[in-house]
């Protein structure tokens, strides 16, 4: 993300954030620092220093219980999701590990490939399901921010220092 968008962002959701009311105000200027951090991509917010203190918070803050994820609601956003695993190559499709046990994670990719030899009549016997671990995000939790004209821009990020 640029500068300028980034610096666009910041006062889009630091205006909203000083009109809110008074007993909202701090949970608020901190989901939207959180926000305005979490999507900051170029640098990521660990090369922004402004953005360690409030990063730091919230993930110190998540190993609490009842810990609830600070929003921004200024900037119409929520909570942020999660997706840990990443799309399947192409060609793949989504598995899971342990489906003949009712469920799982979707944490393989599949392939159905033909090993029949040419002219073999009967493919069926012939298929052979392969599998690989489904990759890993590097940065799992995005935040989609919405524009004025309807649509939203999806940031990904991640928690890891």
């Amino acid at each position: 993300m640029n500068v300028a968008k980034l610096a666009s962002i910041a006062t889009v959701v630091f205006t909203g954030a000083w009109a809110s009311l008074a007993d909202h105000t701090e949970a608020s200027e901190w989901g939207c620092e959180v926000l305005l951090c979490a999507s900051s991509s170029d640098p990521s917010w660990r090369g922004v220093p402004a953005c360690h203190p409030p990063m730091h918070r919230l993930i110190s803050a998540m190993d609490r219980p009842g810990f609830s994820w600070p929003t921004c609601p200024e900037a119409g956003t929520g909570r942020p999701g999660y997706e840990r695993y990443d799309e399947c190559p192409e060609g793949w499709s989504v598995g899971y590990r342990n489906q003949d046990r009712g469920g799982g994670e979707p944490n393989l990719c599949v392939q159905v490939r033909n090993t029949c030899p040419a002219g073999f009549r009967s493919r069926e016997d012939c298929q052979q399901i392969v599998s690989m671990p489904r990759p890993v995000r590097e940065n799992p939790y995005y935040v989609d921010i919405r524009h004025d004209d309807g649509n939203a821009t999806r940031h990904w990020f991640s928690l890891s220092w």
